[in-house]
């Protein structure tokens, strides 16, 4: 699933990106509330976790402007205010919950997983299938042929890549930067290595193969006997 953060403060930022990355979540980290707004008018969020305090534009502001574009995924705000009104003003605003800083990241998890679970884009998106393979999100499990398999959390936010763009060849590149968070650097072959395990474990024993490389392009997910 993939996630709008917005901080300004760069060490906290930084620490809830790796937190939910960590849990197998894409997050996408903007630092101010202008790009926030582009990134979640453009994007393809399941949720936003919103500052309050922003430069250019703060967190009700950014929170109003994206409803007013459409975008509907559930938002939590972080903020240091603590006061009673601001609370009830970010809901008012279209806000699904509100925690106070400092905060344990434990709690953090537990209630994007809770909004996840709640709202958004509803039932249908909990359950992705292709073939016999299904990628249940909220449960973070993989089956496939009825088969469970476990997946480190950067091969289920590989397969969820995979899977959210199914059919579409997905460069090196682009990979790097939606689950490794970095720019590609062809010295490397970190891609190959964890599209490697990914396949043997998606692939090695079922019918059909389903994760083919591109020679030259890159990687995509689908299912060609339809």
């Amino acid at each position: 699933m993939k996630i709008l953060l917005v901080e300004d403060e760069p060490k906290t930022g930084d620490y809830i990106k790796q937190g939910l990355a960590e849990a197998g979540f894409v997050v996408d980290l903007a630092r101010d509330g202008v790009d926030g707004l582009h990134l979640g008018e453009t994007g393809d969020h399941d949720l936003a976790i919103l500052d309050v305090m922003l430069p250019r534009l703060d967190g009700w502001q950014l929170l109003a402007g994206l409803r007013r574009s459409g975008r509907e995924m559930p938002v939590l705000f972080l903020t240091a205010r603590d006061q009673i009104e601001d609370r009830v003003k970010g809901l008012e605003l279209g806000a699904d919950d509100y925690l106070v800083k400092p905060f344990a990241f434990a709690e953090l998890l537990a209630r994007v997983r809770t909004l996840l679970r709640r709202g958004g884009r509803g039932k249908e998106s909990e359950q992705m299938l292709v073939a016999d393979l299904e990628l249940d999100l909220m449960r973070r499990r993989v089956t496939r042929g009825g088969q469970r398999i476990d997946l480190t959390a950067k091969e289920f936010a590989l397969l969820e890549l995979l899977l959210r763009r199914r059919g579409e060849v997905l460069p090196r590149s682009l990979i790097a930067s939606q689950i490794w968070d970095m720019n590609f650097d062809s010295d490397t072959n970190v891609i190959e290595v964890a599209m490697r395990r990914l396949r043997a474990k998606m692939d090695d024993g079922f019918e059909p193969k389903l994760i083919r490389t591109i020679r030259g392009m890159g990687y995509v997910l689908e299912d060609d006997t339809k």
